[in-house]
């Protein structure tokens, strides 16, 4: 993902070029590969989540919600599960194939800069500017723990 408003796509052992991803229209801030690597997931400062078929390089769909940019983006190793950080202090929980909204996770007081899933797709893990760390319960949104 780049400040040039797209991502590429790179064969890791020549180094080629395989092709470009355009549709943000800002900056990408985060990318993430599904498992099966079959999808990519992208965020953006342009407060969208965009889903696109990393073989043909199609935009599937875009994910609207989020009112400021999107720093971070994971997807579960599922591939069933999306879960976004932005700078509006929220987590937003996404269903991949749909494209539904699931649940807003809001008890940041500051901008999110990074969320993860667990291996097991039970728990998220979120940073922020509010200088914490929560773990939050993925199918209830509630938070298990934080720092």
């Amino acid at each position: 993902g780049s400040s040039d408003d797209t991502i590429k796509v790179w064969n890791l052992s020549t180094g080629e070029l395989l092709r470009t991803l355009n549709g943000h229209s800002k900056r990408v801030n985060s990318v993430a590969i599904s498992a099966d690597g079959k999808t990519v997931v992208s965020g953006s400062f342009d407060d969208t989540i965009k889903v696109w078929n990393l073989a043909s390089g199609q935009l599937l769909r875009t994910l609207n919600g989020h009112s400021s940019s999107v720093d971070s983006v994971a997807i579960s190793a599922d591939g069933k599960t999306v879960v976004s950080g932005s700078w509006d202090d929220t987590i937003k929980v996404w269903n991949l194939a749909s494209g539904q909204l699931l649940r807003t996770l809001n008890t940041h007081s500051n901008g999110v800069n990074s969320v993860g899933i667990s291996a097991d797709g039970k728990t998220v893990v979120s940073g922020s500017s509010d200088y914490t760390i929560k773990v939050w319960n993925l199918a209830t949104g509630s938070i298990i723990t934080h720092s």
